[in-house]
This record gives C-alpha cells, sequence and structure tokens, in this order.
C-alpha cells in the first residue's frame, strides 16, 4: 500500500475542517430558523458570525499552505502587523513614541519574519528580545523625552513580544530539520493550529453546556472549570488522533496537545486581564464573531513558542 503524500494528507485534513464546518453552518442556519424565527437572538447571531469567520480563516490558512513557505511568512507577517496595531492602538503610547511605533512596525517586524524565511535561527531568537529591546529605550532618551519612559518601554517591549515574537514561532516550524519528515513541516503548522483553535472552541462550548464554576470571575466570568477541562481533554485527544500528520507517537501527540492547549488557556487569561486593565472587551472588531485579530491569537500567542521549542529540541 502506498502511504498518502503531505500534499493528499493536508487535503484530508481541510476536507475534514470543511465538512465540520458545513455542518456547523447548517446547525446555526436550523437554530436560527427553528428558535430564533429569524429574528434577532444574541447567542445564535453570534455563533453564525463566528463560524462564517471560521470560513474565511480557514480559507486564508489553505491558500498560505498552498504558496508553501513564501505563503505561510506573509500570511504570519501580516497577522502581526494587525495585532500589533491593535495593541499600540490600545495602549495609548505617548506621542514622542512615534519614532519607536514606526521603526516596530516598518523595520522591525520585517526584518523578525525575513529572519524566518532565510532559517536564521539565532539571529530570530535573539533579534527583538535582546536588541530591540535594548533599542527602543534609547530612541526615547535621544529624543530628550524621558517621562513615563519605563512604563512606555515596557508597553512597547511587551506589545512586540506577543504580537511579533510569539506569533512568528508558528512559521518558524517551517524552519525545523526534523529527521524523516522532510517535506512535511506545513502539516505541523496544521496540527498546531487545529489543535490549540479547537480548544478554545471546545471550551466555550463545554463551558456554555457544563459550565457551573469559574475559573477566574473577576477576570473572565465567561472560563469554567468545566469548560477548561472538557474543552482542553477534548482537544487533547484531538491531537492524539492527529498524530500522523506529525512526527510525533500518538502519546506524544497527546502530550503536546496538553501543553499547548494548557499554555493556549493561561494566554487567553493573561491577554483578558490586560483588555481588563485597558478597559475593552475586545482588541478591535476585524473578525466578525471573534472581536481583533489578538481575540482570535491569545491562546497562539503563549502556545507557539513553547511548541516550537519542545518540537526543536525533542525531535531535531
Amino acid at each position: 500500500m502506498i502511504a498518502p503524500t503531505p500534499q493528499q494528507q493536508a487535503i484530508w485534513l481541510f476536507a475534514g475542517i470543511g465538512v465540520v464546518l458545513l455542518v456547523a453552518s447548517l446547525v446555526g442556519h436550523v437554530l436560527k430558523v427553528s428558535v430564533a424565527h429569524g429574528q434577532p437572538h444574541g447567542v445564535i447571531d453570534n455563533l453564525n458570525a463566528r463560524i462564517k469567520a471560521w470560513w474565511v480563516m480557514v480559507l486564508a490558512v489553505g491558500i498560505a499552505l498552498l504558496l508553501d513557505r513564501a505563503g505561510v511568512t506573509l500570511l504570519f507577517f501580516l497577522i502581526s502587523l494587525a495585532a500589533l496595531r491593535e495593541f499600540m492602538s490600545l495602549t495609548r503610547t505617548h506621542g514622542s513614541d512615534q519614532d519607536a511605533l514606526a521603526a516596530s512596525s516598518f523595520i522591525v517586524l520585517p526584518l523578525q519574519y525575513l529572519l524566518i524565511y532565510l532559517g536564521w535561527y539565532v539571529p530570530f531568537m535573539i533579534f527583538i528580545p535582546v536588541y530591540v529591546f535594548l533599542l527602543l529605550p534609547m530612541i526615547a532618551v535621544v529624543a530628550g523625552d524621558t517621562k513615563r519612559i519605563l512604563e512606555r518601554a515596557a508597553k512597547m517591549q511587551w506589545g512586540l513580544m506577543i504580537c511579533v515574537f510569539c506569533i512568528s514561532h508558528v512559521p518558524a516550524l517551517l524552519t525545523l530539520d526534523i529527521s524523516g519528515y522532510e517535506s512535511r513541516d506545513l502539516l505541523l503548522i496544521v496540527f498546531f493550529i487545529l489543535v490549540v483553535q479547537s480548544s478554545d472552541v471546545l471550551q466555550y462550548v463545554c463551558g456554555k453546556l457544563f459550565g457551573r464554576r469559574m475559573v477566574a470571575p473577576v477576570l473572565s466570568p465567561s472560563k469554567t472549570w468545566e469548560g477548561l477541562i472538557g474543552g482542553v481533554a477534548s482537544a487533547t485527544a484531538l491531537g492524539a488522533v492527529l498524530f500522523w500528520v506529525t512526527p510525533f507517537t500518538p502519546l506524544q501527540a497527546a502530550l503536546m496537545a496538553l501543553v499547548i492547549n494548557t499554555m493556549g488557556f493561561f494566554g487567553g487569561l493573561v491577554m483578558s486581564a490586560i483588555k481588563r486593565e485597558l478597559g475593552v472587551k475586545d482588541w478591535g472588531r476585524m473578525i466578525e464573531g471573534h472581536g481583533g485579530m489578538l481575540d482570535r491569537l491569545d491562546s497562539v500567542v503563549f502556545a507557539a513558542p513553547v511548541f516550537f521549542h519542545l518540537t526543536r529540541y525533542g525531535w531535531t
């Protein structure tokens, strides 16, 4: 029996995702007709908006994967740019920080993704957390504006860390040289995104169906222990089932999924804490039903670096 090619495996995965979204779309339509009777309904309308957004996101990722490494790098470059703009617009940077902000958007961000595209691991790892972190407060000092410099520098440094450095670890997965896994590295990205994002969705569904006890009632009333345990457990099982698209064994895939799902959950909590501090509900309105780019990627931000390094040091 001839083993399926990586391209065939990717097609099967996306076909499965398409079937799930088609079923979800039909369920949403039935609920709109039978329960809402065609009238506005908060929960059902939000559900349908989320499903439509998922169609768009899956299509965008699929097109990027077809374009191989260049397409994936470009996609996440644009995602980081949108996320950085959301973060900086809400954190209310000081007027004199515009030079540093422009440098972050038009110099630092492109250089980070160029380093990833070229596969230069060491420069990619130290560029932002070492050199850029030292450069940003230097710009403020040279400009002679040192008022609240610690707070201002921390905002921009944290913005670059979560919106650029952490997110860029997703396309960086394509730089890994895993023995016996040549030409299949795109599937590793599909595994990561599918597991982490499924955990988000399943936590939401389990929380709505069974949620009683809140994990962090002050910070995020919508997150419950039942939703957390049910969602993480279900997404971990999904990771184990998808071991065949990874270099992992079923047990390794399950453990890896458990780790990134847990990190994703804490990523959501931390980003919720930041939003609460800023007095906003969502980071933006870019994605209907999901809020802004950072609202959709809060779990990816924390999970991506951990997944990258566990894979790099364990399988390369």
